[in-house]
């Protein structure tokens, strides 16, 4: 499967963002997809992810109520709605798929990474 990320940019604290993750190629074959972000000088570190038949949703407690994952089964994509932005969600933001549900995900499909920029 392939990803593509798209909707980064730059973003005043406060504001909202929404990033897409399309999927193409064989579709997903497994149930779990996931959003990580990486900021510069730090590791990857996930932030939520979606059992999509299930409907389960979890995420890192620093985005809870902050952002929503959702998905468009008939398009094949994944949203991340970012509301409430802060300075330290500045990172490139990565889509992935065939993950595990976990809150320390395993995903075998990425896509490239969009950059979310919030300023001060």
């Amino acid at each position: 499967v392939q990803l593509q990320a798209s909707g980064g940019g730059l973003v005043q604290a406060g504001g909202s963002l929404r990033l897409s993750c399309a999927a193409s190629g064989r579709g997903f074959s497994g149930a779990v997809m996931g959003w990580f972000r990486q900021a510069p000088g730090k590791e990857r570190e996930f932030v939520g992810s979606i059992h999509w038949i299930r409907g389960y949703l979890r995420y890192v407690d620093s985005v809870k109520g902050r952002f929503t994952i959702s998905t468009d089964n008939a398009k094949n994509t994944v949203y991340l709605q970012m509301n409430n932005l802060k300075p330290e969600d500045t990172a490139v933001y990565y889509c992935a798929a065939d993950c595990s549900w976990s809150n320390r995900p395993v995903c075998t499909s990425w896509g490239q990474g969009t950059l979310v920029t919030v300023s001060s």
